[in-house]
């Protein structure tokens, strides 16, 4: 019989748990027990309700074109609850010298599929437009196969410095809350790395792609759930028998031995013959400061913080409700200097978020500097009122504050995950899993979640 250990109540670590639960009742010699520190399984992923509008504390969807999150939902019953985004509404803004401008028609990321709305938007210079249009037959040379780059530099050398400001760094500032000048590009942008690599130009590669689906039908960008996100993460833990749970109960220590490893908390000593660690890097370095190569990588990890602010606004007060900008929302490059990166206009986004009497907006923000939950959402509310031109109070608003993270993929990313997964591997028993090392959003951590709980059959 192996017995797991699964340290981290958060989606990685809820799925690798649901996945075990799956492997047990088909018959695996397994058992396992779930540790969360806190008095709720889910992590970051949490739903609450105000009149009709739904409030997400941390991710609002997943990236429907990665398929774990969507199959996860319907290994655990919920497939018919999934929700696309209104790409009909689909439309994204750049704040630029204070003004809203939409992205041009036809960018995938910050790669240009159609010449004419590059040649039309107000957003880039002519120059930059020139440049990025003549890309597709003066490409520059590709990276080199054992060398890595920020985004900023990977970007600059295809299409210029305006296209760094006023796409890379607000766009990368979205998803993972860091500074394209020290991202790395074969971590944060490894599809695009490797269409350069074959292709040269990245104009090529896209058009090329896109040509090749021809007609298929396009798949809407984003999936969520239709009573939000703490869907998902209910219908999982009903997946899990219950008696494995052990809530309230953070790790202490973390010991190998020749046998497996024994994990301690305040209230219990076990043994295991595996631990599948679905901690933030740092925390997983705490447990295993023993170790210290290992421990000294993980810790290497950076991050950031991540706040977000809701606020809900009633039509019938908003003169302008109805003159809000259609869309999903905009990005806030770093020159217009605002405390918020982006906002999203949850109530076009997707269905069900809000009713016809609210609107509810979503601001994102990676500094606090000591400021006060009041102070943060005055300085939101100031700074939407100006984007915006709203003239009415919030109906209500609400705060979450989610320190450290953000796992930052730096420059040297990928080789430091090499560094860390020789030094795990010389642990027998031991699986790092979580946003800090394949990806960021939930789908990637659901993918390393179940392929921890099927490694533990091999291992």
């Amino acid at each position: 019989m192996k017995r797991v250990a699964v340290v981290g109540g958060g989606i990685s670590g809820l799925s690798a748990a649901f996945y075990l639960e799956r492997l047990r009742r088909a018959g695996a010699q397994v058992e396992y027990s779930l540790f969360e520190s806190s008095p709720r399984l889910g992590g970051v992923i949490r739903t609450e309700r105000f009149d009709d509008c739904l409030i997400e504390a941390g991710p609002d969807s997943f990236l429907t074109s990665k398929p774990w999150a969507a199959d996860l939902a319907r290994d655990a019953g919920i497939g018919d609850q999934l929700l696309p985004s209104n790409d009909r509404k689909r439309k994204t803004y750049i704040l630029d010298r204070g003004k809203l401008l939409p992205m041009p028609d036809g960018l995938q990321m910050m790669v240009p599929t159609k010449a004419w709305p590059i040649m039309q938007t107000e957003l880039l210079s002519p120059s930059t437009k020139f440049k990025m249009l003549g890309e597709f037959v003066s490409p520059p040379e590709p990276l080199a196969p054992d060398v890595d780059e920020s985004v900023a530099a990977f970007i600059r050398r295809h299409f210029g410095d305006e296209v760094v400001t006023k796409l890379a760094d607000p766009l990368l500032a979205g998803i993972y809350g860091g500074d394209s000048n020290r991202l790395s590009a074969r971590a944060t942008l490894p599809a695009m790395v490797a269409r350069e690599a074959e292709h040269h130009s990245l104009v090529r590669a896209a058009i090329k792609a896109m040509r090749e689906r021809g007609s298929q039908p396009s798949l809407p960008l984003f999936t969520s759930f239709r009573t939000g996100m703490q869907q998902l993460v209910d219908a999982v833990v009903a997946g899990i028998d219950q008696r494995s749970v052990r809530l309230n109960a953070p790790v202490a220590s973390l010991i190998h031995l020749t046998s497996g490893w024994r994990v301690a908390t305040s209230a219990s000593v076990e043994d295991f013959s595996h631990v599948i660690l679905a901690l933030p890097a740092y925390a997983s370095a705490a447990l295993l400061a023993t170790y210290p190569d290992l421990a000294a990588q993980l810790n290497s990890i950076q991050y950031t913080d991540s706040i977000t602010v809701s606020l809900v606004y009633r039509c019938d007060k908003l003169r302008r409700c109805t003159e809000l900008p259609p869309g999903f929302g905009f990005l806030v490059p770093p020159p217009e200097k605002k405390k918020m990166i982006a906002c999203t206009f949850v109530h076009n986004k997707f269905d069900s978020r809000c009713g016809d009497d609210h609107v509810l907006l979503r601001a994102f923000l990676t500094r606090a500097g000591g400021a006060t939950d009041a102070q943060l959402i005055a300085a939101v509310e100031s700074e939407l009122a100006s984007i915006l031109k709203i003239e009415v109070p919030t109906e209500f608003a609400r705060i979450y504050r989610w320190p450290r993270a953000m796992p930052q993929y730096e420059v040297g990313h990928l080789e430091k995950l090499a560094h860390i997964e020789d030094a795990a591997h010389a642990l027998p028993g031991l699986r790092l899993i979580g946003n800090a090392y394949h990806g960021l959003g939930i789908p990637d951590c659901v993918r390393e979640g179940k392929l921890a709980a099927e490694e533990v059959l091999t291992g």
